[in-house]
């Protein structure tokens, strides 16, 4: 079986990358990028432009492409 990419670990080590060493990470585990990844996926069917240009894949490969590009941002919970 083929590994997909990114992987949660990119995904979270990218989302994570501006956190600066005092600050608690934005994104704990891979729930969280589950969640945040579905919850765009969700938006893009409801008819939200796409980030990306590639109409010929699935909303959430589309979601998760916007992730690992950087043109969705997880907020964390106090923003």
């Amino acid at each position: 079986m083929a590994m997909l990419r990114p992987t949660y670990m990119d995904l979270m080590d990218k989302t994570n990358a501006t956190v600066t060493e005092n600050e608690e990470p934005i994104v704990k585990s891979r729930y969280s990028i589950v969640l945040a990844a579905a919850k765009r996926a969700r938006q893009i069917v409801a008819e939200e432009p796409e980030l990306i240009d590639d109409p010929s894949v699935k909303a959430l490969s589309v979601a998760v492409k916007e992730l690992d590009e950087g043109k969705v941002q997880i907020l964390g919970s106090g923003e």
